[in-house]
């Protein structure tokens, strides 16, 4: 690659990796596996970066390349991890809850399937429309719709989140993730 198409890329790394890396921790559970998660995925798209500069949206291309990237991550998974949450050395009162909340979420989001988790995340986290999440999954509005409602079922049934069962939105298409967002990790970065 020359060096224009060098800064470009940089350019779209220093602009996207806030947000990738949030995204990858919902998916994945844990910050050192969402940071792989983001790399892989930007790897990936680096190796094809001209076919993504041609493509529509090269947002929805890289994106999907992390997505992919995770349920690959998934299949080859051998031995289960188990993830743990340490809480800080001094812990702030007013923040308990929420830390609560966010290990109740992680742990409801990490017994679904790879597939219901990755269309909850995009769309009640990275507020993507149906469609949008169907384009980057290759599949139809329909399958996403179905997985999403499969996907809030079994959160709503899990007993992680039983005394929290108004942060999971009502019905598939409600934009009600405002309950499930408050939970979402301040570590993995802002839009």
């Amino acid at each position: 690659m020359n060096s224009d198409t060098d800064e470009g890329f940089r350019a779209f790394v220093v602009g996207r990796w806030p947000r990738m890396l949030r995204t990858a921790y919902l998916l994945t559970g844990n910050h050192h596996d969402a940071e792989e998660l983001v790399q892989t995925a930007l790897a990936r798209a680096y190796a094809k970066w001209g076919r993504v500069l041609r493509s529509d949206d090269a947002d929805a291309y890289v994106w999907q390349i992390m997505i992919h990237a995770n349920a690959d991550r998934f299949r080859r998974r051998r031995i289960r991890e188990w993830v743990t949450h340490r809480l800080p050395e001094t812990p702030v009162a007013d923040r308990t809850g929420q830390v609560e909340e966010h290990r109740s979420l992680m742990e409801a989001l990490g017994r679904l399937s790879a597939r219901q988790r990755s269309v909850l995340v995009l769309r009640y986290f990275e507020d993507m429309t149906h469609r949008q999440i169907a384009g980057l999954l290759g599949t139809r509005e329909a399958t996403v719709r179905s997985q999403i409602t499969r996907g809030l079922a079994r959160l709503r049934q899990d007993h992680a989140l039983a005394g929290r069962r108004a942060d999971v939105p009502a019905a598939a298409g409600s934009r009600g993730g405002a309950g499930v967002r408050a939970a979402a990790p301040e570590e993995a970065g802002s839009r």
